[in-house]
């Protein structure tokens, strides 16, 4: 593997101006040991770092500011300047101006990935409702994101060392998700989440899970005909090409530890699956937008504005989204190359064979 690849360009969204993202890009960045792991372009402005800066005392924060890419320094923090005007800053307030340049550091990051300038984005959390604009008419980041590289669908996966869970439907009002559960959908999304297994972290014959819709998972039929008229059929067609299992009722499914014997759960909606993985994440998760043509994280939080300015914000889960995006990168890297090189891809299966061989003996 090259240096490139070794040290690849994460580029870094911003996030909300007001929020937290700004602390979390300059305490994770402060660290000179993740300059080892990736070179990082910080999409904002020398300003707004600036601003940010001097509320967090005592860390040894460096950068190189840059409006010219060819001139991005590799071992170092590199803030490219999206724009030069001053802009207000009100830490934890809702503001128009926090959206708006969210957006302009957002939209930036993505022409430089299609661009293939920068290998990954690791996105800091925006605010759903300073944001909306004729420019930006979306629910986040991840309907914008397959938007943006015009995929036909792609799938919000939250993901930690212990816990994957994939949705069928994200940023929707509860009393619409049961019109958007179709055969189609499932299938769709179950598609995706056996792809990225393999290819983004490495499983070569992943088992995934699948929740029920309603509470106990429809009960035959009794509590709602989701489950009987479209979530086992769309199984029993998925189980011609993965290994798939269900529906679970979800709250017996994660208190009985159900999910530990899988690779991914798919879950049916927003909360059935966040408030598990949240609980049981325990602060280390991150949002994985699978699908993409491109590798984009985030951490699992959103602006926390009650902290924001306050040099409060923990950097686990945006350091988390840091390493999730290195890793996933360089697997993809290794899948690309083990397929084209069928020879190598050949005697890592037969290597895989002789060891299920052993275990079965055993």
């Amino acid at each position: 593997m090259s240096t490139q690849q070794q040290r690849p360009l994460i580029g870094v969204s911003i996030g909300d101006l007001n929020g937290i993202g700004i602390e979390l890009t300059i305490k994770t960045f402060s660290d000179h040991r993740v300059l080892e792991l990736c070179t990082p372009i910080v999409f904002a402005s020398n300003k707004v770092i600036n601003f940010y800066r001097k509320s967090i005392p005592d860390l040894n924060f460096n950068y190189q500011s840059s409006k010219d890419f060819t001139r991005i320094n590799p071992k170092q923090v590199n803030i490219y300047n999206c724009w030069e005007e001053e802009v207000s800053i009100t830490p934890g307030q809702l503001t128009e101006t926090g959206g708006k340049y969210a957006v302009k550091s957002l939209m930036t990051a993505v022409e430089l990935l299609k661009e293939k300038k920068i290998h990954g984005l690791v996105t800091a959390p925006i605010h759903k409702k300073n944001t909306q604009s004729a420019e930006f008419n979306f629910t986040g980041h991840t309907p914008f994101l397959k938007h943006s590289f015009g995929v036909q669908d792609v799938l919000m996966l939250m993901a930690a060392e212990n816990l994957r869970v994939g949705l069928v439907t994200e940023h929707i009002p509860i009393g619409e998700v049961a019109k958007h559960i179709t055969r189609e959908n499932i299938i769709s999304k179950l598609n995706i989440l056996k792809e990225c297994l393999i290819k983004d972290f490495g499983i070569d014959k992943p088992k995934i899970a699948v929740l029920g819709l309603n509470p106990h998972a429809g009960d035959e039929g009794l509590i709602g005909k989701e489950e009987e008229e479209i979530i086992k059929p769309a199984i029993k067609e998925a189980k011609h090409n993965m290994l798939v299992f269900g529906p679970y009722s979800a709250d017996a499914f994660f208190a009985r530890n159900q999910y530990q014997k899988f690779d991914a759960v798919l879950a049916m909606y927003h909360d059935q699956g966040l408030i598990p993985f949240k609980s049981l994440a325990s602060g280390d998760g991150v949002n994985y937008t699978a699908g993409l043509p491109i590798v984009r994280t985030s951490p699992d939080h959103g602006t926390a504005f009650d902290i924001a300015g306050k040099n409060k914000a923990d950097t686990s889960s945006f350091l988390t989204a840091i390493f999730a995006c290195i890793d996933i990168i360089n697997r993809r890297h290794d899948f690309l190359e083990n397929h084209k090189n069928p020879l190598k891809k050949m005697t890592s299966v037969v290597l895989a064979g002789a060891e299920d061989e052993k275990i079965e003996e055993s």
